[in-house]
This record gives structure tokens, C-alpha cells and sequence, in this order.
């Protein structure tokens, strides 16, 4: 009775270890490959606003509202600052007023014109009368456009008493209070612009020619990375600290980049080789990075490895716990599975 116990439990042992195997061998699998990648250099840099300036006053009168404060966030056409427009009103109105008039005189003159002109044609008046019309019609025309520029003018002085945000960004510095009195210069508010942003690095000059020659780089922004649109290596080294400083252009409009933070930043140099594994393969569970390879007995383990940088879209850098030509799963759930039987088969045969 015994033996026959002992005979069904081999049996089953076996047959676990048999199914787990042939799970193991069904797996699909890729070698670890040898690919020459791009050697990038990582730099801490700091975030700088490209567009910055102070907005001053185009006309003059009595500050009646500034409507945003230091750190505020505005919009572009956003109104800043309100200045007094009683007698800007006034300017709009009186130019209205010259322009109806000049319109009218303009009329008069055209239809003196009209009939002036069908009585010279039939010889009824002289041609001093005929060139007195005239002038007077030119007169009026140009008046009228004088009338009109004028009307855009005070249109404009007008429009002046509301200062508005010549772009989108946030407000650093108020340098007028409601009540003071405004001249054309007079300086409103500060701030600078969040669209346009940069990085400034400071790279070691040992690094520099080939920065300047490759010209790439990203930028880590909110946990991801940004290609940046230009790279700019100054000419001219700081003598004591032996660097050169790098501006990096980052796409216009990039959210979540704020002046005085610091960015960590990726600079291509050059190139070396490194073992890559397709992105799908890789296993994350908690802190523990790994793939499933697959030995030359087709057994399936769980290695530990050390992530480098990406190497395109699909497939990933390793640094440490591969090498050349193993065998990695494609499938990480079905080898998963393939692992767990052949550990319960082990368990069994013992």
C-alpha cells in the first residue's frame, strides 16, 4: 500500500514537472541584443522665462483699478491696469462730432461739384469757376480725412486707458497703486511670460564639443521627457567654475515649467553600445524591476535587472543583470505561469 502511495505521488510529480516544461518551451522568446545608442549626459538646469518685461502706461490720467497682484496668473488681453478716460470720452466724442461735420462739408462740395460741372459742359460757367469747385471738393476730402485720423486717434488714446497683458504669464512686480496718476512711460506691472521657457545649464567644458556637436537634448518635465526644439552652447567659458553655459529652447506653450525651477536635463554625446530589450518584456512589481529568462534547458527565471535610458519607442537600455544573446520572454504573464508550474513540479519531485 505504501509503495503504490508513494508510486501515484511520483507519478503526479512527474507529470507536474512534464506540463510545466512544455509550458516553458511554448514560451515566445527574444535574445538580449547589442545596439549602439546614443551616450547622454545628465545635468541638473534651471527654468528661465524667456519673454519678460514691465508694461508701462501709453497715456495719461488717474489710476482708477489695477486688477491683478503679484503671482497672479493672466491671460493675454487680459486688462491690468483701468486709468481714468473722462476726458478721453470727451476726445472720442468732440472727434466724432468733426468727422460728422467734415463728412457733411465734403458732401456739400461734391454736389457743387456735380452741378458745377454739367453747367461747364455746356459752356455756362468759366473755367475759374470750374477749378474753384474743385479745389474746394479737394479740400473737403482731405479735411474729412484728417477728421477721420484724428477720430482714430482719440479712438486709440481711448482704448490706452485700459492697459491689457501683451501675452500670457504672471505677474511679478505692481509698481502703481489705484489713485496715483499715470504718464505715458509710467511703468504699471511686471511679469514675464510662461509660454516660452528655457533651461540654463551649466555643463563641464570637457563635455562641451560634443554637445555642440550633436545639439540634442531632453528635458524631464513632470515626470516626462521633452525634446528640446534648440541647444545653445555659449562661446565663452566661466573661468572658475570651468563651464560653459547651454540654453535649451523648449516647445512653446509646454505646461508645468516655472521660472527658478530646477530641470533635470539629458545631453546626447556621442554614442555607445548597449544591450537593449524590447519595453513589453520587463516586469514591474512594487520596487522590483525584472524579466523572465529562459535557459538553454528551458527553465524559466525571474532575473533582476537595472534600467537605463529608453532606446526608442518599443525597447529599453539595460545596465546590469543581462547579457548578450540570453533569452528574455516576450510574454511576461504566460511565463509568470510557466514559472509557478515548474516551481510546483520541483516541489513535488522532492
Amino acid at each position: 500500500m505504501e509503495l503504490m502511495r508513494t508510486r501515484i505521488i511520483y507519478g503526479l510529480a512527474m507529470l507536474w514537472f512534464a506540463w510545466g516544461g512544455a509550458v516553458a518551451a511554448e514560451l515566445q522568446t527574444v535574445p538580449v541584443a547589442l545596439a549602439e545608442l546614443p551616450r547622454v549626459y545628465r545635468l541638473d538646469g534651471v527654468a528661465e522665462a524667456i519673454n519678460r518685461g514691465t508694461v508701462s502706461a501709453q497715456t495719461s490720467g488717474r489710476v482708477v483699478e489695477v486688477k491683478f497682484d503679484v503671482d497672479d496668473m493672466v491671460r493675454q488681453g487680459d486688462v491690468l491696469v483701468v486709468i481714468e478716460d473722462t476726458q478721453h470720452q470727451a476726445g472720442v466724442r468732440q472727434a466724432e462730432a468733426n468727422v460728422k461735420a467734415a463728412t457733411a462739408k465734403r458732401q456739400d462740395a461734391e454736389q457743387d461739384f456735380v452741378r458745377i460741372q454739367g453747367v461747364y459742359e455746356k459752356d455756362a460757367v468759366s473755367k475759374a469757376d470750374m477749378d474753384k469747385v474743385t479745389n474746394v471738393l479737394q479740400q473737403a476730402r482731405a479735411g474729412e480725412q484728417v477728421a477721420q485720423a484724428a477720430l482714430q486717434q482719440a479712438l486709440q488714446e481711448r482704448a490706452y486707458t485700459q492697459v491689457r497683458a501683451p501675452y500670457n504669464g504672471i505677474v511679478t512686480e505692481r509698481l502703481i497703486e489705484v489713485g496715483e496718476t499715470a504718464q505715458p512711460g509710467t511703468a504699471l506691472v511686471s511679469g514675464l511670460s510662461l509660454d516660452n521657457m528655457r533651461i540654463s545649464v551649466d555643463v563641464p567644458q570637457n563635455l562641451v564639443d560634443s554637445i555642440r556637436r550633436e545639439r540634442k537634448a531632453q528635458a524631464k518635465i513632470n515626470g516626462k521627457w521633452v525634446t528640446a526644439q534648440d541647444v545653445t552652447v555659449f562661446p565663452v567659458a566661466d573661468p572658475r567654475a570651468a563651464t560653459f553655459k547651454v540654453r535649451l529652447q523648449l516647445p512653446e506653450g509646454l505646461e508645468g515649467v516655472f521660472p527658478g525651477m530646477y530641470v533635470e536635463v539629458g545631453f546626447v554625446a556621442g554614442s555607445q553600445p548597449s544591450l537593449v530589450i524590447p519595453l513589453s518584456t520587463v516586469v514591474l512589481r512594487s520596487e522590483v524591476v525584472g524579466v523572465y529568462v529562459v535557459d538553454a534547458e528551458g527553465r524559466v527565471h525571474l532575473r533582476h535587472i537595472r534600467l537605463g535610458s529608453p532606446a526608442g519607442p518599443e525597447h529599453v537600455s539595460v545596465l546590469a543583470g543581462l547579457d548578450e544573446g540570453e533569452l528574455v520572454a516576450t510574454d511576461p504573464l504566460a511565463a509568470g505561469i510557466a514559472l509557478k508550474s515548474q516551481r510546483t513540479a520541483q516541489v513535488g519531485n522532492e
